[in-house]
């Protein structure tokens, strides 16, 4: 176990930080949950363009409520208190030699990653809703890009990004399966509606960029 910890730590050090100001504004842009707004929108307006009913639009933003509550919030006020294991940035043997962008350095403790658990939750529950493969690797990549601005950042080491991955998987399936499925008739998404949020995450990472390089 000491030898995993200890590539855990290595690992984080090889990935953690650049020297380049516009990657940090950017990791610092993609990383922030407001940012992923828009997506969230193009989400929900295509869910109202298929279900036509009250009932079975409110089924599925709960659902996706249910996502966060259950990916993050166990971990952000069971697990992390009791596993406290600290962050990257706060660890009293590599605190000092990770990289810390624009003083930002998160809680005390991060295992596990609540933004892995979350995005990869609704990522999972979007994509078995909605059923269409080009949807779920946009989705997935979502997901996947803000685990790679929690290391970056130095606030989370690889394994603190593994569970939150496993464990999003698992409530996202979980929630769509036992609950969902059993509430409603999962209904039929079409492709061209789906490319909406495909379109709407392109262009947030190009607005990101754009926004990054005026900052820097």
């Amino acid at each position: 176990m000491e030898e995993l910890i200890n590539m855990d730590k290595q690992l984080l050090l090889m990935i953690n930080g650049s020297d380049s100001s516009f990657v940090d504004n950017l990791i610092l842009i993609l990383t922030n949950a407001k940012t992923w707004i828009p997506l969230y929108i193009g989400l929900a307006y295509v869910v109202c363009r298929v279900n036509r009913d009250l009932r079975s639009i409110l089924l599925i933003i709960g659902g996706a409520a249910l996502c966060v509550l259950l990916a993050g919030g166990v971990d952000d006020m069971i697990v992390k208190p009791l596993v406290a294991r600290w962050r990257p940035t706060h660890d009293p043997e590599i605190g000092s030699m990770v990289d810390v962008v624009d003083g930002y350095r998160g809680g005390n403790y991060g295992f596990f990653s609540a933004h892995a658990a979350n995005t990869f939750s609704i990522a999972i529950y979007i994509s078995l809703l909605m059923r269409q493969r080009l949807l779920t690797l946009f989705m997935v990549a979502w997901s996947l890009t803000n685990c790679y601005t929690r290391l970056y950042l130095g606030v989370h080491y690889p394994g603190d990004i593994c569970v939150g991955l496993i464990w999003g998987g698992l409530v996202g399936y979980s929630v769509y399966r036992f609950y969902y499925c059993r509430l409603a008739v999962p209904a039929s998404y079409p492709l061209r509606l789906c490319y909406i949020p495909m379109a709407i995450l392109l262009l947030t990472i190009l607005a990101a960029v754009t926004a990054a390089l005026f900052l820097t």
